[in-house]
This record gives structure tokens, sequence and C-alpha cells, in this order.
């Protein structure tokens, strides 16, 4: 079946000559280049190598531009270094085995992709991180795309935690993640690189469970998933150094890899016996072909018949030995084609005006590759009763009395075509150019006024899929002097109908197959358009500090207008399997500014002080031309910094921001649609779950209770779009933290900070095996109340069907609290050279949420699976030990830890309660070691090779029905390694 499925942050990095290394304090990972000695400078404003006039150090998060500015939240920078030891061809590959992240978009997941990849900061949503490129934001809000990110160019990756709605406007909930690039070349340079996965497929338990099913079992060992990764760049500086241009052009190529290939992922794994064994389950929609009676004249409704495999014209009782193996021909890495280009100028006029511009442009292509189409179960049909291709035993079975007769009676119908896997072909065409001046207008004064626009152009063609009313058509027909022939083509309203034999196992030809196959076209155009102009000074420079401290006041006032648009489109096919058009505007004006006041320094246990506070107003105007549909609402957000340092070696950091964040075009207007979700029916099945009383609530009859088919292979349907009635989210974030740097341990650093982040009235769709769990444990009529079931069948599936309610809506609470740990230590080894221990890890205290307002909480600090979806662990690091040699090698080992989890659902919160499993009662903590090695031949040429996931461990291995958003292959594949070991080489040429 198918599915369619975002305050100072400040850089602690700072560009600094240390016997010729280029260093980040505080990343997440310690950079330096072989032979040097590399001193941890955490407190150190970072260029942002924009080319600033007079070369202003910027930091990452405030609109105040000053050198002395510190992070007052949550920090970690990725320096460029830690993309080559993973030998990372995506970005969100390398942010992902931060702590601080929870897989989302990827490669790895298929059915549903859109082709993104995206990143999700705190496990709050990919929607709640604000995505920046140079300090400016990338894309719509409701399109960031990471593929677009060219990541040799990457010079480092700030992160921050905490709101900076007050500097950013809105987005910035649990933080901020903005991507430098190096736009300051000199010369010409290439970066390559080539890698594979190479797995030995030995799971026993999971063979025999293949074999004994009798499915085809993995190969005993694979090499695949090639990846090829093309960066060239070039660079030249021109008058004396003011100017610069930097073009750059890339090609990236991924080989799909089928679930087939790996033991895990060969069948689709489900549970049986009160949820004590797994077994290869599979899907009824099969190509023996399936039908539930809906006649009151056949003596089988509303029971599961299928062709007998004995191929004699009977229909049996359906089990599960019928089921169809849907797994293998899914991907586990879709097929990708990527290719980027662009461009970075800036030119020094003078002092007061430098101009500056950008233009990047990304085409990406990709795959996503699922089982073969079916004749969907869940979609009544009427079928013919002297249909030529069924036998009579068949016709009885179905029309009753009626068999025989030139007459039609409803029945739901299911058969696999096993022609052809369905194919989603998904194009991206994105653009973005930004232009601006800036300058220093003396008097300690500079300004930045710059444009940004970018457009996300997005094609989906969905090839190989059953049309459903052609389906209809092909079931309907009847015989005319012998020959099959569609009641369509007799009436003229379909002169092309082929009628479909699915009354024997493996009976549809070619032919049929072909007419039954049509290809829906869906369209999207997204764009961001942003003009915007801030005013920073040093009223030190003026004379205006407090009487205590030498140091300055610094502001920064500004003024922006933002405009985000949605278009939708879908052509006749599409529709009619329930997409519909959709188009919408959002834009903004906002003023803000922000101050920052020097108090007190040089004085006993008050080294330095100071304290900083922002504001930012926002007045927003939506807009749906379509329906002439109209809204506003204006807003305010703030925050308040302190930084105390009581002592050289210690300093201590709090903030508190209020952020927001508005909801986005397409929250607003997307167009509402039914769509696949993992969940179990409580009402069906011979023995449902739920009580007839509680099941009646959601529409079924007495008739229909005991009778109700199940969600084949737990897969039921649920509406989901957008909603116009929704408000702004707002939250309160609180951090607080330390960092030491103690003068009798040189090179190390270390820095503890506490987050605590509240989104209230969040915007979100309510969980459907959250909906069904509480309409069953309790019979609320809330939540029953949300089933909406095919009138026929009392079917909670299927195209056009029943389903449950799931559409966007301002939701209770989200929270989650938790400590960060930061340490970095290089000690030296003499002749040996040097060795670097960098350590980042969160200690999780809660994820909580309360989806309905009023009716409690649930907390998945621990927890996976149902409702609370991937695994939330309570400890993961991440730790790299990098020996730097003098002889320019450099030896680097990375250990990743993800710390075990529990299964919601056996927790005591019935918030949590679904149908129980304890097979996969808990995942165990996991542990990775990836290696890497570095060479530098000369100045001109460096090789790396490396090995991720060295001792090729398998994933944990979970029912599908466990699987929630970015569950694909019986696992998690962006939480855990999905492919094995995976193996890469490449080069970095300087001329």
């Amino acid at each position: 079946m198918r599915v369619r499925h975002s305050k100072l942050f400040c850089a602690v990095a700072h560009t600094a000559l240390i016997t010729g290394a280029t260093f980040f304090a505080g990343t997440a990972q310690a950079q330096s280049t072989p032979q040097s000695a590399p001193q941890s400078l955490p407190e150190q404003g970072a260029s942002d190598g924009a080319g600033a006039p007079g070369d202003a150090i910027v930091v990452t998060g405030t609109l105040i531009k000053r050198p002395d500015l510190k992070s007052n939240s949550p920090q970690t920078v990725v320096g460029s270094d830690e993309f080559r030891y993973q030998g990372a061809t995506t970005v969100e590959q390398v942010l992902n085995r931060l702590p601080q992240f929870t897989a989302d978009a990827n490669e790895n997941v298929s059915n549903g992709s859109n082709g993104t990849s995206n990143i999700n900061l705190r496990n709050l949503g990919s929607n709640r991180v604000l995505v920046l490129l140079d300090g400016q934001r990338m894309m719509p809000s409701q399109a960031i795309d990471l593929n677009f990110v060219p990541g040799s160019l990457i010079e480092r990756v700030d992160v921050m935690t905490g709101g900076a709605s007050a500097v950013y406007g809105s987005d910035a909930i649990s933080g901020v993640v903005n991507f430098v690039l190096k736009k300051n070349l000199d010369g010409l340079r290439v970066d390559m690189q080539t890698g594979f996965a190479q797995h030995d497929n030995g799971n026993t338990a999971m063979r025999n469970l293949v074999s004994s099913s009798g499915y085809n079992t993995a190969p005993g060992s694979v090499l695949d998933g090639g990846k090829q990764d093309i960066t060239v760049s070039a660079g030249k500086n021109f008058a004396s150094g003011r100017g610069n241009i930097t073009v750059y052009g890339g090609y990236r190529s991924f080989s799909p890899v089928r679930q087939s290939t790996r033991d895990v992922s060969s069948c689709a794994i489900q549970d049986r016996n009160n949820g004590s064994q797994l077994y290869c389950g599979g899907s009824s929609n099969s190509p023996y072909g399936s039908f539930v009676p809906l006649s009151d004249l056949s003596a089988y409704k509303s029971q599961t018949l299928v062709n007998s495999r004995a191929n004699d014209g009977t229909l049996v009782p359906y089990n599960s030995s019928y089921a169809y193996n849907y797994a293998p021909n899914n991907y586990f890495q879709r097929s990708d084609e990527r290719i980027t280009a662009g461009a970075f100028g800036h030119f020094e006029i003078s002092r007061a005006a430098e101009i500056y511009g950008s233009f990047m442009y990304m085409h990406d292509r990709t795959f996503s590759q699922v089982a073969p189409s079916a004749i969907w179960l869940g979609t009544a049909f009427a079928i013919s009763c002297n249909n030529p291709y069924a036998s009579a035993n068949q016709l009885q079975a179905i029309c009753g009395s009626a068999a025989g007769t030139n007459t039609t009676q409803d029945a739901l119908a299911a058969y696999r075509t096993d022609i052809a896997p369905r194919r989603d072909d998904l194009r991206h065409n994105d653009f973005r150019y930004s232009a601006g001046v800036r300058g220093d207008i003396g008097s300690g004064f500079s300004y930045d006024v710059n444009y940004m626009y970018s457009l996300v152009r997005y094609d989906e063609t969905y090839l190989n899929d059953v049309d459903q009313v052609k389906a209809g058509r092909a079931l309907n027909a009847i015989s005319v002097n012998g020959v099959p022939t569609c009641r369509s083509v007799l009436d003229g309203t379909d002169p092309s109908c082929i009628p479909a034999n699915i009354f024997q196992p493996h009976g549809l030809t070619a032919a049929q197959g072909a007419y039954l196959f049509g290809q829906s076209n869906t369209a999207s155009r997204n764009s961001l358009s942003v003009i915007q102009g801030t005013l920073s000074g040093d009223l030190g420079k003026l004379g205006i500090t407090m009487p205590w401290t030498s140091k300055g006041l610094g502001m920064a006032l500004g003024v922006d207008h933002r405009r985000e648009t949605l278009a939708f489109t879908a052509d006749a096919v599409a529709q009619q399997n329930g997409t519909t058009n959709s188009d919408g505007v959002i834009s903004v004006t906002e003023v803000f500014g922000e101050l920052e006041v020097p108090l007190v320094e040089d004085m006993p246990l008050l080294r330095s002080l100071s304290v900083n506070g922002g504001f930012r107003y926002s007045s927003y105007d939506n807009k749906q031309q379509s329906t002439g549909y109209g809204s506003g609402f204006n807003v305010w957000t703030y925050k308040a910094e302190l930084s105390w340092q009581p002592v050289n070696d210690l300093r201590v950091r709090a903030s508190y921001n209020h952020a927001i964040r508005a909801p986005n075009v397409a929250e607003l207007f997307a167009s509402q649609s039914v769509g696949n979700v993992n969940g179990i029916d409580p009402c069906a099945g011979p023995n449902p779950s739920a009580s007839l009383a509680t099941c009646a609530v959601t529409g079924v009859t007495a008739a229909q209770y005991g009778h109700i088919v199940e969600c084949p292979s737990d897969t039921c349907s649920a509406l989901s779009g957008g909603n116009r009635a929704l408000k702004p989210e707002t939250a309160n974030t609180y951090t607080a933290g330390i960092v030491f740097t103690p003068k009798f341990l040189r090179r190390f650093s270390l820095s503890v900070d506490y987050y605590n982040i509240k989104v209230k009235d969040y915007i979100s769709s309510m969980a459907p095996s959250l909906i069904m769990g509480q309409c069953a444990q309790t019979g609320d009529p809330y939540f029953c109340g949300l089933f909406k079931r095919d009138a026929r069948s009392g079917a909670l599936f299927g195209q056009n069907a029943g389903y449950v309610i799931s559409t966007t809506m301002n939701t209770g609470y989200l929270k989650t609290s938790g400590l960060d740990f930061n340490a970095d230590y290089t000690v030296g080894l003499g002749k040996a050279g040097s060795l670097n221990m960098n350590l980042v890890g969160t200690y999780l205290l809660n994820q909580i949420a309360q989806p309905v307002p009023g009716l409690g909480s649930y907390d998945c600090n621990g927890l996976f699976g149902y409702t609370c979806g991937q695994p939330s662990p309570t400890w993961r690091h991440v730790a790299r030990f990098t020996w730097m040699t003098p002889t320019d090698t450099v030896l680097s080992l990375s250990w990743r830890h993800i710390g075990g989890t529990r299964l919601s659902s056996l927790t005591d919160n019935p918030l949590l309660s679904a149908p129980q499993t304890f097979v996969n009662s808990k995942i165990n903590a996991y542990n990775y070691f990836d290696l890497s090695l570095t060479q530098t031949i000369n100045k001109k040429l460096t090789l790396r090779a490396g090995v991720n996931n060295l001792f090729d461990k398998d994933p944990p291995l979970l029912a599908a029905g466990l699987l929630q958003l970015f569950g694909n292959g019986n696992t998690y594949p962006g939480v855990y390694d999905a492919l094995g070991r995976t193996i890469f080489v490449g080069a970095t040429i300087n001329f």
C-alpha cells in the first residue's frame, strides 16, 4: 500500500592560526591539521567568512557585530574535518550522529519519502529548528532540504539549543543550525570521494524465519550501495584582495539498495501469539486474489476469501500462508543523482560600502521503490455476477443467489499485480540567490541591507500504480460472443477497458496489468523572499559605557519583510485518488532590536558580568487566493541573557527566550488527503479487542462487529492535511551552564549546559496509533469520533474508504529538558605527535507530550515505538580520539553510543497503550566504532579513507507495526546503521 505522505547563538569557534592549524574550539569533534598543537579557545567569536569590511568578527546568532561577544546558550560547532572523517556525502548524516539530533527524512526512507533530507533538533520536529545558510534563511520553511548544501564547501556548522525568535523570527524554537560555507577561495580545489556498503548476513534467527515462510533469504555477503561525490570549486581574489569571486559545481550519485539484500529487512516482520513471537508476515493483497463479499445474498458476507492455491476455481478462507512478502523490492537506500552549482562574490568599494551576493542551484532526482501495486482491499467494487473469468463456485460465494445473472454485487477485492514495482520519481530544482551591501559608517556603527530569494520546484510522478477506477471497470465484465468484455466498453464510458482476471492465482496478464496501471503527477512551487536591513553599533566608540567597565554597550536594530508562497497542483489521476490542489501566501513584516550591556569587569569574583536583551515584533498576513480566505495576527518575542565570569577559568551563562513558530503555509493551506499509517483497528477481526459499545461509537454496526476486515499488514488509513484555523505555537526556553577552561590544564575545555524547552499549542496531527489506542482503552467519544469507517464494510483502510482523522491542529504541549556535555582535551605525545580527545554527550531528563489539552501527558524518555516513535535514549554520546603524527598522518577513531530504550506500550501510562508485544519489549544499547585515516602528501594533495560501523553491527529487528514516522525495513535506519559496514576513500587536490 502507499504512503503519501526549525539569545545568542554564538559560535565558539575562532579562526586562529596555531602552528599552522585551524581549530574550532568547542566543536563536536576537535579540528586540527597534522603537526598542530591546538588550544581550546571556547570563548572567542567565529569569523563567518563573509568578508565583512575590515575582517570584522561576526558571531552567528546575534545581530550585534563585536568580537568580544560570547555564547550564552548551549552550542556545538562542527568543523569541516568531521565531514571528511566520516566520509559524509550528506550533511544530515553528520548531524544525526550528534546526541542533540533525532533522525528525520533521510536517504534510507523509501515508502512515503518526498526525496528531501531534514534534521530534528531535540526531537521536537524538523519544523521547529531554524536552518540558516551563512546566517540567512536557507529555504521556505515548509520545503527545507539539506541536499541543497554542498558538503565539501562547509566551513563549519553552528548548532545552538534554545529559542532564537527574537533574533531570527519564527521557527527557532528548538534552536538554530547555521551552515557556514567556504566562499573566499583563491585557486582551484577538487574534492572527490567514492564509497560502498559491505555486509555479512549472518542473522540465523531471521534467516530461519524467512526460509520457513517459503521466502528467499538474503545473500550471505553483499557489497552494494555505491556512492560517488565530486565537487570542483575555484576562486580568485582581485583588486588587491578587496574582492573575490568563488564558483563551484558538484555531482553526486547513489546506487539503490533493496531490502532483499539484508537479513533484517528481507521480509515484513510482524508479531503473533500475544506479541511473544516474531514471524514473516505480509500483505493480504497478494497475487492469489482475494475477496470480501458485501452482499446480503452471500453466505460469506464480510469474510475474507482467497483463490485456492490449487487453482481449482474455489474460494477458501484466507489465512496467513497466502500473505504476500512486500518487503524485498522496497529500497533500503534510494537511488539518487544530484547536481549542484553556484557562485559567491563580494567587492569592497570602500569601508563604507561592500557589495556581495550569491547564487546557488541544485537539481536532485531520486527514486523510491516499493512492492508492486495492487487492486487494494478496502474499495467496494461492483463485481459482475456472470464474470466470464469466475467459476460458478466463486460467483456463488460473491453474489449468492444472484450468481450467473446479468447483475452486479459489491465486494472488496484485492489482487497484487506482481508485474513491476511501484516507483516514485521525485525531482527537485532549487534556486537561491542573494544580494546586498554592507559597510562600516564610523563611530562603531555598521549596516547591512540585503535581499534573498529562494525557489523550490518539486515534481513527482508515481509510476506503475493501479488506477482503482480502472480496476472497478475491469472487474465489471461479461462475455460477448465468448470474449470477456468490460461493460464500460459496451456503454462507451471507457472503450479501452480490458477485463482483469483476478479469479485465479497469478491470473493477471501483462496486457491486463498495462490497462490497470496509470501514472499520477503532482507538483509544488514553494518560494521565499526576504528583504532585511540591520544597523549594529558599539556604543563604546561614543563613550557610552557603564561605570565599572571599559567595554561599551552594543546594540542592533533592524527591519525585515518576508514572504512565503505555496502552489500545489495535482493531475486528474492524483485528484481521483483524493489529492487536491492548494495554494497560499504568508507575508510578515518585522522590527527587532538587541542590546548588550557589559556591567562589571576586573573586580573580585566579577572578572566580567554582562546582560543581553532582545525583542521582535511580527505582523502576519495569510491569504489563499483560490478561496479568497485571509487571516492575520501580531506577536512579540523577546529574550534575556546573562554572562558571569567570576574568575578567568570559569564562566557561567544563562538565557531565557520567549519564542514562537507561526504555522507555515503548508500547515495552513495544504490539501487534505488519505494516506497509509501504521496501526491496528481495535474493532477489526473475528475477536475485536474493543467492545461492541466502544466500536459503535466509531461507526461499527452490530452486524459488522466481528466481521470487519483487519488492516492489511497493520496498515490503516488516515486523513491528513492543512488547517486554516491554526494559531502560532509559543515556547519558553531556559538554558543555564558553565564553561570551564582551567589554566592548570592546558588545551582542556569543558562545558555543561542545562536546557528546558516547552512548546504550547504545538502544531501537529494526533498520532493515529494514539487515537486508536485511546478509543479502545477508554471509549472516549473524542477519540472514537475521529474514526470514519467505510459505510459498507466498516473497514479503516483502502483508497477513499475508511480512515482516521489526523489533520493538522493546535494540540497540547511539548516539553524537553536535559544536560549537554562537551569536553575537549589535547595532549602532546612528544615525537609521536599529539592526541585529541573529544566528547559530546546528552543526558535526556524528559521528553513530554500532551497531545490533547487536559487529557494527560506522556514522557518518551527512554522509550520507542507506537506513539513515541523513534528511540529517545536517556544517554547518547559521540566521542572522537584523533592521533596527529609528525608525518602528516591523522588517525581518528569515533565511538557512537546510543542508549537502550523500552517499548512505550509496556509502560503504565494509558496514553501510551497499544496492542502489546513483548518480543520487542526493548532495544539494547548500541555502540558503533568508526575509523578514518587522513594523509597529507603535500600542500596540493590530501588522501583519506575510512570505515564506518567497523564491526558490521546489525540494526535492531522490529515488528513493522511498531515503526512510526521514518521507520523502514523493520528498523529505524536513520538512528541505526541499516546497511552494515560502509567504506570510503577520497582525495582533496588543490591547484
